[in-house]
């Protein structure tokens, strides 16, 4: 599959584009803080049609452009309904002084409404998008409805030597070496180790993970040498 990754404006969020292949119907994740120009950029450049926008959570940083990305393209948003209020009113869930600060910087605060139409995922619930099937995993810990999405293939970039055979896009939940923080409204560090151990290390080694923040990497890499995975 195709799978473009571009930081966002604010907090380096990583925004993918991820389609069957160039010239078809996309699903945007993550379209964080003032993406428009770059994702417009990319879908004229592979000549893609955005037909989804997928949300791993709630936070600003990741869902500060859905609603116009769902405006423009006349897309829904995907998000798990335990993280609905967040895009519902874009201040839940952080503190005050990133609030501020992204609202000094970009402004995002003003005008600010949920996408017309949303729609709400369950944990396990499996939905084609843009000729691909995804896989939505209840994940909570760094949000109360926090969501890795699953798809039984991997980047056309990998190569098909790399030994890899699916993706998960992990949101805030995994990183490259770490995990996401849980001191945020609504965080859960007992949750958030209940989603590692019962969900992160049930994962095939063989799967990439691409992140909400920082560099890909995969399960294998991570149960070796994640701090946060010993001893789970």
């Amino acid at each position: 599959m195709l799978v473009i990754g571009f930081p966002a404006a604010a907090l380096g969020t990583n925004c993918f584009v991820v389609a069957p292949a160039a010239g078809q119907e996309c699903v945007v994740i993550d379209p964080g803080v003032d993406v428009m120009g770059r994702l417009g950029e990319v879908c004229t450049e592979h000549g893609l049609r955005p037909g989804a926008v997928l949300l791993t959570h709630g936070h600003l940083d990741h869902t500060g452009s859905a609603p116009a990305v769902c405006d423009a393209h006349g897309v829904s948003a995907y998000i798990h309904g335990a993280d609905r209020p967040r895009l519902v009113d874009a201040r839940t869930g952080l503190s005050s002084d990133l609030l501020e600060m992204l609202q000094a910087q970009f402004g995002v605060l003003t005008g600010w409404h949920e996408p017309q139409h949303v729609v709400e995922f369950a944990d396990g619930a499996t939905v084609d998008l843009a000729g691909l099937t995804w896989q939505a995993i209840h994940a909570p810990g760094h949000t109360p409805g926090s969501m890795l999405f699953r798809v039984e293939d991997i980047p056309q970039a990998m190569g098909p030597d790399s030994g890899l055979s699916a993706t998960i896009f992990s949101g805030d939940v995994l990183f490259a070496g770490g995990i996401g923080r849980t001191d945020l409204p609504g965080g859960s560090d007992a949750s958030m180790r209940t989603t590692l151990r019962e969900v992160v290390l049930n994962q095939q080694d063989d799967t990439l993970v691409l992140p909400g923040h920082g560099p890909a990497t995969t399960i294998a890499q991570e149960r070796a040498t994640n701090p946060f995975l010993r001893g789970l």
